[in-house]
């Protein structure tokens, strides 16, 4: 996840397999569009129109006649994503990424089952998309809902995980840049189209929906900083169902409720302040060792267990938290099927002046479905949020939020990935598919 303000978040190399078959009307795949100039432009009037193709390098001033193929976010702030001396590689064309046969037969078993409430929640669907791509009518009432619905029911196996690295950039508030280290995981208990013989769960895991967390390993303020967090099922009916959410704080040497009960993609723990210099509260005998307080690391604790949206932002979201609507069907051009390793595959792996780009890469030419989510309650980071969902995999592209008031933009998000399929090395499915 990259962020245009002041962080990047290299969580490894994320091995998502992709999603399911597309429907006729998307591009033809090997048909690549070409070069168009800036943002509603066109084509340019004095040459000839250049036609992308599979394996063209592309350098910074190729990419700015690409302005038609990226986000108006991305392009009004290309000199962050894009710099000189970058070579773009273009990826395959609308690409058809395969899904086990196990998830598409979900997805035909239990097509016409789901249904959205006035209110977006979601009921029906146990398994695969709740909504087949070629049965959402984008000028359908609910159709932005059912979108958002199957990006959060995409399929990416039982979950990815691996190791992060969080780049705080400098701020008023933090003088230098400051690296966190650690690993991270996100499991799918529920919905799982794999698991038929126990009503696609996992039976332990209860009434969750999926389970994630992490650990930090650097630097030593962060260190052993750890944290779980439950997803329930209710959510799908009632977004303002709080999750349960643990964190062990190191410095007191237990494990606390997170402050923030209620969080709407995957929680992070303030690790910046996680350094506490507590020991868990007043000795019996009326020793005062921390102030006259009961508790004196109880602040400094609650203040650790807040949520710090950090790098994680994109990979998963309550739908119903938002009123969204249908903006439009476009071509795109997304890191969708990346060649180059991250963190930590590639420790030192450069992403330009600004630490923030991904241009030396390969990018798919992809279709892609944008919608906007107006958040339901107010005092959020954020007001809106837009995503670029992939039509035919159903992976987040990119990921926008703004404020209301003059649209002021908050957050640009790319998302990269890699297909599993085109690795030799990746662990086959149980069963060798």
């Amino acid at each position: 996840m990259l962020s245009a303000l002041r962080r990047i978040s290299a969580l490894g190399v994320a091995i998502l397999a992709l999603g399911p078959s597309a429907r006729a009307e998307l591009p033809p795949e090997n048909r690549c569009p070409t070069f168009s100039g800036s943002p509603g432009s066109g084509p340019k009037q004095d040459a000839a129109p250049v036609r992308l193709r599979e394996g063209m390098l592309l350098s910074y001033f190729d990419v700015l006649h690409l302005g038609s193929l990226l986000p108006i976010e991305i392009w009004r702030n290309r000199e962050a994503f894009f710099h000189e001396g970058m070579r773009l590689e273009v990826g395959a064309c609308h690409r058809r990424y395969p899904t086990p046969g196990f998830f598409r037969e979900a997805t035909r078993r239990f097509a016409g089952q789901a249904r959205i409430d006035d209110d977006g929640n979601l009921s029906g669907g146990p398994a695969g998309l709740p909504f087949p791509p070629d049965q959402i009518d984008p000028e359908a009432p609910g159709a932005a809902e059912r979108w958002a619905w199957n990006l959060v029911r995409r399929y990416r196996g039982a979950g990815p995980s691996g190791s992060f690295r969080i780049v705080d950039m400098p701020s008023r508030v933090v003088g230098g840049i400051q690296t966190y280290e650690g690993s991270w995981y996100f499991l799918q208990t529920a919905h799982r189209a794999d698991l038929t013989e126990s009503d696609y769960r996992v039976e332990v895991a209860g009434d969750s929906s999926w389970i994630a967390g992490g650990r930090f390993r650097e630097p030593m303020p962060a260190r052993h900083l750890a944290w779980r967090q439950l997803r329930p099922l209710s959510v799908d009916e009632n977004f303002s169902e709080p999750d349960d959410t643990f964190v062990y704080v190191p410095t007191m040497r237990k494990v606390r409720r997170a402050a923030s009960t209620w969080v709407d993609g995957l929680y992070t723990p303030r690790y910046r302040i996680s350094g506490d210099s507590g020991g868990g509260g007043l000795p019996v005998g009326g020793l005062d060792f921390g102030g006259g307080a009961i508790n004196p690391t109880g602040g400094e604790s609650a203040a650790t267990t807040e949520n710090l949206r950090r790098g994680f932002e994109g990979l998963t979201i309550r739908p119903n938290a938002y009123r969204w609507r249908f903006l439009e069907e476009r071509e795109v051009l997304a890191p969708i099927n990346i060649t180059r390793g991250g963190y930590p595959e590639d420790r030192e792996r450069n992403y330009g002046p600004s630490g923030l780009s991904a241009g030396s890469d390969r990018w798919d030419v992809r279709y892609a479905v944008v919608i906007q989510g107006a958040v339901k309650e107010r005092g959020r980071d954020f007001d809106l949020l837009t995503l670029f969902i992939d039509y035919q995999t159903q992976q987040p592209l990119y990921v926008i939020t703004k404020r209301r008031r003059g649209s002021r933009l908050v957050e640009v998000g790319i998302m990269l990935h890699r297909f599993s399929g085109d690795l030799s090395h990746y662990p086959p499915w149980p069963g060798g598919a």
